[in-house]
Order: C-alpha cells, then sequence, then structure tokens
C-alpha cells in the first residue's frame, strides 16, 4: 500500500482544492473534503500509471512546516 500526502485548501468560494505533492501537477478540487479526496484519487491512479517504470524516482515527501 503507498501512502501519499495531500494538501487541502478552501478557496473564496468554498471549493477545496487538493493536491499531492509528489507528483507535479496532481490537482483536484469538489464541493466537499470527501468529494475533493475521491477526485485526487483518481487523478494520483493516472499519474501512478504515467510514472510506472519510474515509481523509485518519484518525489519523496519530507514533512510540512508553516512559517
Amino acid at each position: 500500500m503507498l501512502h501519499l500526502p495531500i494538501l487541502v485548501e478552501q478557496d473564496e468560494d468554498n471549493i477545496y482544492i487538493v493536491s499531492c505533492p509528489v507528483f507535479s501537477g496532481c490537482h483536484s478540487y469538489g464541493k466537499t473534503i470527501d468529494e475533493a479526496l475521491a477526485n485526487i484519487q483518481e487523478v494520483i491512479e493516472m499519474c501512478l500509471e504515467e510514472e510506472k517504470e519510474k515509481i523509485s524516482e518519484i518525489n519523496r515527501f519530507v514533512g510540512f512546516r508553516e512559517i
């Protein structure tokens, strides 16, 4: 099982924006967090399919910091 970090933000229209920093351009959105997470799962599956030969070379998530 692969565990991936997901960043969740909310825009001014209360739409949830989600992204997976492990893959370049891996973003989605939804009206609810559950919808956004379901949508990002689909995008992650597409990213994994595209990167299956280079799975050992994908970005490694190190951590999150606030300043």
